[in-house]
């Protein structure tokens, strides 16, 4: 497994955001209503079929014997996949709540395409949640209701109208209604994503960045070197490419002439340029998958930024450290599978997953503000200093990489704050769920999930945010892009 590449520049290019606000093409689409007169089985089984919830379809079976409109945000979430609210001792939520996880989690993650069964006995306050939820996202609404006679679609198009779903296309027979539904899904993945794996690497050597790869190549045999060296090299390549094209030379090195007044002296990083550097550092190791392969990372990164005259200074000892890589856990498809279906709350399955890859201390994270999470979902900024030492000259911010999977979670969560009433951005993004003790006990015991940054608690700083870089001012070395390998040099 390697180091994945990094970007160009300090802020990261806009992936491709979820929808934001439903489109005005949207309004054109009519909800469909497909009278099934016969309650035929065929039809039945075609809409599940149909149903795919990776590909943003889902059919919603209303719980029997029940006219909670929680009941049925509760159905809508477990048609997507998020049903751990099943279990007896699972928090729950109430109505509103339940509505706004709902809203959030189709636009976090691109649900397009609902059927909802058994329409017919659906009550005025239930429809209007409908209404309300295809004007906030505009998915594109299919009712199937039984109606085999006229007294019982005339009520139901009553209803409809009081929801004011006016809009209203009815399709009738069951040749017609099966057309309508269309064909079965085709490869739909059943059952939680295949387990995690990856190749262990052996005790690494405690030395510096001068002696870590030789000393590595000393005591390995050739199979765990080469591994150890593929995460090293990523590291020195993602340094050398972030230091060119994300940081200026410092202007005594401008045109290749140091200074005069003392050219041995070393220049601190500067407040932003540390912040980059510690947010370069968070993005490299965020996705390592143990500590022995972050080590190799930043060894690899110091001598990149030898190559480039900077000095990257990190703690001695960094297995015995917290932060991104060593008390965190990669967020793979099986992880994010398991957070999604046992916490259907945005709240609570954000917080797991800032958990994880964060690595940090939750009396930190607990710190975290609606305003902290960047537009683009990439980028958490915890400014401790300033909510701590208030008046004070605010220092580096403690920065964490967001990791591609949990970019929904982060999406959904900051948007089922801004939906709350009376939220502003300065409040609190986890407050319902580090708040209190009990509180958070029993979002560890629904989540299920080994926690490092509990279970090996360190009170410190993580080590990203405790690493130090300055200018060196002198000559760039005729360092390679690529290292040599150490097996040519052999004696």
């Amino acid at each position: 497994m390697t180091a994945p590449t990094l970007p160009p520049a300090p802020a990261p290019a806009p992936t491709p955001a979820p929808r934001a606000a439903p489109p005005a093409a949207w309004a054109a689409r009519p909800v469909r209503l497909l009278l099934d007169g016969d309650d035929d089985h065929n039809v039945h089984r075609a809409a599940y079929q149909w149903a795919d919830p990776a590909q943003g379809r889902i059919t919603v079976d209303p719980t029997p014997h029940t006219t909670s409109p929680a009941y049925l945000a509760l159905d809508v979430l477990r048609a997507s996949g998020r049903d751990g609210f099943l279990r007896p001792e699972a928090e729950r939520m109430s109505t509103d709540p339940a509505w706004r996880a709902v809203t959030c989690w189709t636009l976090a993650c691109g649900l397009d395409e609902v059927i909802v069964l058994r329409a017919h006995r659906l009550t005025t306050e239930r429809l209007r949640r409908l209404a309300v939820w295809r004007a906030d996202t505009g998915i594109r609404l299919t009712l199937l209701a039984h109606t085999p006679e006229q007294t019982d679609l005339q009520r139901l198009l009553e209803h409809l109208t009081a929801a004011e779903l006016v809009d209203v296309a009815i399709v009738r027979g069951t040749a017609a209604v099966l057309e309508a539904i269309g064909p079965a899904a085709t490869r739909r993945r059943t059952g939680p994503p295949p387990r995690d794996h990856a190749h262990p690497l052996p005790a690494l050597p405690r030395s510096s960045v001068a002696a870590f790869r030789a000393d590595c190549w000393r005591r390995q045999n050739a199979t765990d070197f080469a591994h150890t060296d593929g995460q090293y090299r990523a590291g020195y390549a993602a340094a050398r490419t972030w230091l060119a094209r994300t940081l200026p030379p410092p202007p005594a090195l401008v045109g290749g002439i140091t200074s005069a007044d003392d050219p041995a002296e070393p220049t601190l990083f500067t407040l932003q340029e540390t912040e980059a550097v510690r947010l370069f550092l968070a993005r490299l190791t965020v996705s390592s998958p143990s500590a022995a392969h972050t080590v190799a990372r930043v060894r690899g990164a110091q001598a990149g930024f030898l190559s480039r005259s900077s000095l990257l200074n990190v703690p001695d000892d960094l297995a015995s450290c917290a932060g991104p890589g060593l008390t965190t856990v990669p967020l793979t498809p099986r992880t994010v599978h398991t957070i999604t279906v046992r916490l259907p709350n945005p709240l609570r399955a954000a917080a797991i997953a800032a958990l994880l890859f964060t690595g940090t201390d939750k009396s930190l994270l607990s710190m975290t503000q609606i305003g902290s999470v960047d537009d683009t979902h990439t980028i958490v900024a915890i400014d401790r200093d300033s909510r701590i030492n208030i008046g004070e000259p605010s220092g580096p911010r403690h920065l964490y990489a967001v990791p591609p999977r949990a970019r929904p979670l982060l999406h959904a969560a900051v948007a089922f704050r801004r939906h709350t009433p009376r939220t502003a951005d300065n409040h609190g993004l986890f407050a319902n769920c580090f708040g209190t003790t009990p509180r958070f006990e029993a979002l560890i015991a629904d989540a299920g999930l080994p926690i490092p940054a509990l279970l090996h608690p360190h009170p410190g700083d993580d080590w990203h945010t405790a690493a130090r870089c300055w200018h060196l001012h002198t000559p760039t070395p005729s360092a390679p892009d690529v290292l040599p390998r150490l097996g040519e040099l052999h004696p």
